[in-house]
Formats: C-alpha cells, sequence, structure tokens
C-alpha cells in the first residue's frame, strides 16, 4: 500500500479521534468534517493505485495509534499539535519538491493545512472565545511541546554520550568517567535551561513592547485605528459597509480593540505571553538530563571496559528510541529512522573515543 494512502487513513483515524474527544459541539463537527475529507482521499488515491481493492482501505498505522494513546494520556491537543505539524511538514516537502522539478505551484499543495482553519475560521457557528481556544491550543501545545521532549533528550543523550566515550577513551572507562558524565550533563543542562528562559522572556518583553505601542495608537489615534479595522476586515473579504460597522462596533471595546489589532497586525495574542520563563528553563532542563543520564548509568556500578560497552549498548537503545519516536512528526519508516539515529549517534561516540585515545596515549 503507497504511503500516501496511509498518510490520509491515519489523518482520518485522528480526526475522529479528535472528534470523539472535543467538548466543544461544533468544533468537533469540523474535526468529523475533516475526517471525511481525509477518507475521500484516501479512497481516491485508492482507486486511482489499486483498483481492484476499491473500498478496502488498510488500518490505521502504528504511529497513529500510538499517538492516539498519547492523546489518552496526556491530552488530545497534543495529538491536533502534531497533526498540524506533519501536514505543514508534508506541504513544504511537495511545494520544495515542485521547486526543484521546476513544476508550476498551483496553490493546492496545503490544503490540508488550510482547510481545517477555513472550516473553523469561517464557521458563523464558531463564536471568537472558542476559535481563540483552538489557535492556543493547536499553537502552543501539541507538535511543539512532542517535539521539544523528544529533541531535548535526544540533545542530552548524543552531546553526553559522546562526552563520556571520549573520556572513556582516555582514562580506559576509570573513576574520572563518571565525573566527567556528571559534569557534562550539569553543564549542559544548565546551558539548555538558561537559553529557554533568555528565549523565553525576551519574546515576552518584544511582545510586551510592541503591544504598549499598539494601545498608544489606540489611544492618541483612535480613527486611524478604526481605518485599520476597516481594512483588515476588508482584506478578509467583507463588504466596505459592513467592515465599517464591524470596525466601529469593535472599537467601542478598546481592550477587545487591541486585542484585534495585536493579533492581526503583529501576528500573536495576548495568550502567547502567558509562558512562565521558569517554567520552560525546568523543562528544558529536565529533557536534557534525562537524556544524559543515559550513558553515564552504567558508571555508577561498573568501571573500565565493561562500563564503556554497557553504556554504548543502553547509549544505542536510547538513540533507536528517539529516532523512533521522531517518526510521530515526519511519517516516516520507524526502522529505518530508528537505525539511522543509531548508526550517527555511535558513529560521532565512535569519533570522540578515538580522539580520547589518542589523547590518552600521548599522555
Amino acid at each position: 500500500m503507497i504511503q500516501s494512502i496511509q498518510t490520509e487513513v491515519d489523518a482520518c483515524y485522528l480526526y475522529q479521534k479528535l472528534a470523539e474527544n472535543e467538548s466543544e459541539p461544533v468544533v468537533a463537527e469540523v474535526f468529523r468534517e475533516m475526517s471525511d475529507i481525509e477518507k475521500g482521499h484516501a479512497l481516491a488515491f485508492l482507486r486511482k493505485h489499486y483498483p481492484d481493492q476499491a473500498g478496502e482501505l488498510p488500518p490505521p498505522s502504528r504511529r497513529a495509534r500510538t499517538l492516539n494513546t498519547i492523546g489518552k494520556l496526556f491530552g488530545y491537543d497534543y495529538v491536533l499539535g502534531v497533526l498540524m505539524d506533519t501536514e505543514k511538514s508534508l506541504a513544504n516537502g511537495v511545494l520544495k519538491a515542485k521547486k526543484n522539478l521546476n513544476l508550476p505551484v498551483r496553490g493546492t499543495e496545503s490544503n490540508h493545512v488550510t482547510i481545517l482553519r477555513t472550516l473553523v475560521e469561517k464557521d458563523p457557528r464558531i463564536a471568537g472565545e472558542q476559535l481563540a481556544k483552538f489557535e492556543r491550543r493547536h499553537r502552543t501545545l501539541g507538535g511543539n511541546a512532542l517535539r521539544a521532549a523528544v529533541m531535548g533528550g535526544n540533545d542530552g543523550l548524543v552531546s553526553n554520550f559522546s562526552l563520556v566515550m571520549g573520556v572513556a577513551g582516555a582514562t580506559s572507562g576509570q573513576e574520572g568517567v563518571l565525573v566527567a558524565g556528571l559534569a557534562g550533563l550539569l553543564a549542559g543542562a544548565l546551558s539548555m535551561s538558561l537559553g529557554e528562559w533568555i528565549s523565553v522572556k525576551s519574546s515576552q518583553e518584544l511582545y510586551e513592547n510592541q503591544m504598549e505601542i499598539e494601545m498608544e495608537e489606540l489611544e492618541v489615534n483612535p480613527e486611524g485605528e478604526m481605518r485599520e479595522l476597516v481594512l483588515i476586515y476588508r482584506a478578509k473579504g467583507i463588504p466596505e459597509a459592513q467592515a465599517r460597522e464591524m470596525a466601529a462596533e469593535l472599537m467601542k471595546d478598546k481592550d477587545e480593540a487591541h486585542k484585534v489589532l495585536v493579533k492581526e497586525e503583529l501576528g500573536f495574542s495576548s495568550e502567547e505571553m502567558e509562558g512562565s520563563p521558569m517554567e520552560a528553563a525546568l523543562y528544558s532542563f529536565f529533557l536534557f538530563a534525562i537524556g544524559a543520564i543515559i550513558p553515564v548509568f552504567p558508571f555508577f556500578f561498573v568501571q573500565g571496559t565493561t562500563g564503556i560497552i554497557l553504556s554504548a549498548a543502553i547509549s544505542a537503545v536510547g538513540l533507536f528510541i528517539i529516532g523512533a519516536a521522531i517518526t510521530l512528526f515526519t511519517g516516516r519508516n520507524l526502522w529505518r529512522s530508528g537505525f539511522r539515529q543509531m548508526l550517527f549517534g555511535l558513529a560521532a561516540a565512535a569519533i570522540t573515543f578515538g580522539v580520547g585515545k589518542l589523547i590518552g596515549v600521548s599522555i
């Protein structure tokens, strides 16, 4: 069964699960409609490539079932985020391939991304509060959080595994390896957490400054801001007379007008400033530390060659698991991705082990 059919089947399955677990009835209906659309795509691919099997779609893949399990355990916001991010990646891949082959871009390449947004934004039954909540859920949770967890663990494992093997090569796996591994874990985790804190804090400060400027413009030049609102609504296809009525009504509430202007002009909302820099820093610290402790763990109990072999073995398993986890976002073959990640990580560790061995001999 070709990959495109399985991709559509998985999307159909996951949108259906989102619908079943969505508390907002109208949004749940949108998810069900998306599920039907994806099923239609899968059936169309099936009729094209396997006309003898029309109507016999394959079951959801292991990846899709794993994502559903994650939804059950941690909430379906994560599933929505991963699904949206995956479709964005697929759309970008199609666009890149067409550009490389000098094929025309018809504007339909990212339909899977835009259909859901269009259904949600254009449905008059969905209140602004629901839409804002939907936007916040798939933007601030979902794929970003899961990806951060996987990549944070990967950074910790690969960097500390290489460090541990380098010191092990220089010392033949004696007691210095444990000290170096723990130092690498602490230094790396602190560096990652500080970087995350600075990133979140600086973004918030930038947003605050831009929002203050927008509020000042609203206070000193309300007529100009109202004209901007009219242009925003007209750009969305609303007739001029109706756009002016909507803008005038919105300007009666300065705070609401400010929220709309910030979102439409600056591209972000006040909800994006709610994240805690300290929470992000701690999250980054522990994700890195979880990966970094893996290659160090055997040296708590054994040293020498035995410790080196055990460290390499459990690190290889960890690398494979991380590579397999990455397929939740890419949709690629689990075994291929897992073994690729494992080989690259082992190669990096082998290089540092060899360098350490040379340094140890020269010393």
